[in-house]
């Protein structure tokens, strides 16, 4: 039997004026997927258990099927093991962002929580050259990709609160400043980085084209590691994962998966939908039982608020990485597609949402179909509703035919 798992990260949407009171995802041209959602089974799904805030970490251990409230520690600790750095049973792990604050303002905003969509290369030096300035106290970063960093703290504190710069594009940045005990540490550290970052030496070697260069560092979702059952052991498959995204192949990590690594993916409007769809097909001829598959775009496009790129990063992904994997798995005789955003990421708020989002699946053991397209307002309209999100998984690959 071969699966494959394919995540549209932040798919989902509200309905907006500009679209004719349609969703980015209803009104994209999205043949694959409404043909696995007329000819397969159509449902929504509650990826975010009430009480949790809707990111990706929470949802994506939902999808593949663990409990929030015992596996989840933090974000932090699933980068970490995507960049191969290990932690003590005392550290803590924070992701860490380059951002722009305005802070020529007397109460600075977070103007772009991406630092101008920073690129790898210009990146990696300057988080070289601020963990040189750290000294020895315990604190230490890791470069990892664009904007997305690393930051261990060795003996630090978890039981901070932090938060994801994400979620308060525009807003005073003050109230949302890590808050707790031995918060201190952290507020220093923020405010070092302010200081160096405009400091000449830094200042060479930022690009003067970038509109919002990285002026401070945002360390938030810290945890310490996780203990997860892989669910390669709990089903007894083989599986891969591929995407651009540390959070996701760290989670791959911890979920027994292998991280394939695949050429012009990057996390952006940019990414290689193609090579995405191609590697995926490979892995499954090769002998790989499953396979997840996560793109990243829609979700950048919802919290930029950008319609248009949303509906194109949409379109892409169901051209070149639905269309690509489904053509190949028909071929085989057994076989199952599963096609969902992990989160809503409506435009019209720029953040993460906890609504649920629709799902569809395609089956060879399928007799019959929803009849409905890959929509929000058609998945609530005539699907099955799944309150408990970890049990789609389960249902996905047991076969069961109510999904």
């Amino acid at each position: 039997m071969k699966y494959a798992l394919l995540i549209g990260d932040g798919m989902a949407d509200r309905p907006l004026a500009e679209l004719g009171d349609r969703t980015p995802l209803d009104f994209a041209r999205t043949p694959w997927m409404d043909k696995i959602a007329r000819e397969g089974l159509l449902g929504m799904v509650r990826t975010i258990p009430p009480g949790f805030p809707p990111g990706s970490d929470i949802a994506n251990l939902v999808i593949l099927g663990y409990d929030p409230a015992v596996h989840y520690t933090g974000r932090g600790p699933l980068e970490a093991a995507s960049m191969g750095i290990g932690l003590g049973p005392d550290d803590v792990a924070f992701r860490c962002n380059l951002v722009h604050l305005t802070l020529d303002e007397p109460s600075p905003r977070m103007k772009d929580f991406t630092a101008g969509h920073i690129a790898t290369a210009e990146a990696r030096p300057i988080i070289s050259a601020l963990n040189e300035s750290l000294g020895d106290r315990g604190l230490r970063l890791h470069a990892g990709v664009s904007y997305r960093h690393l930051l261990v703290w060795k003996n630090g504190a978890d039981d901070l609160e932090t938060t994801p710069p994400h979620d308060i594009p525009d807003r005073e940045v003050g109230p949302y400043l890590p808050k707790g005990k031995r918060a201190e540490v952290l507020l220093e550290l923020i405010q070092e980085s302010q200081r160096l970052l405009r400091s000449p030496s830094f200042l060479a070697m930022i690009s003067q084209d970038n509109p919002n260069p990285p002026n401070s560092i945002w360390p938030w979702g810290q945890g310490k590691a996780p203990s997860l059952e892989p669910i390669t052991r709990r089903w007894g498959i083989r599986g891969a994962i591929i995407t651009a995204v540390d959070l996701l192949r760290g989670l791959g990590i911890y979920a027994g998966l292998d991280v394939l690594r695949v050429p012009g993916v990057t996390g952006y409007y940019d990414t290689d939908y193609e090579a995405k769809g191609r590697y995926a097909v490979e892995a499954l001829e090769e002998g790989f039982d499953f396979v997840l598959v996560h793109v990243e775009a829609p979700d950048e496009a919802g919290h930029q608020g950008d319609i248009a790129e949303k509906v194109k990063a949409i379109e892409s992904f169901d051209r070149h990485v639905v269309g690509t994997i489904l053509n190949r798995m028909n071929s085989w005789e057994d076989w199952s597609v599963m096609v969902l955003p992990d989160h809503a990421t409506p435009i019209c708020v720029r953040t993460h949402t906890e609504e649920p989002v629709p799902f569809a699946v395609l089956s060879s053991r399928n007799d019959r179909g929803t009849g409905g397209r890959f929509s929000e307002e058609e998945a609530g309209r005539r699907g099955l509703q799944l309150e408990d999100g970890r049990q789609l998984l389960g249902r996905f690959l047991l076969g069961s035919p109510r999904v």
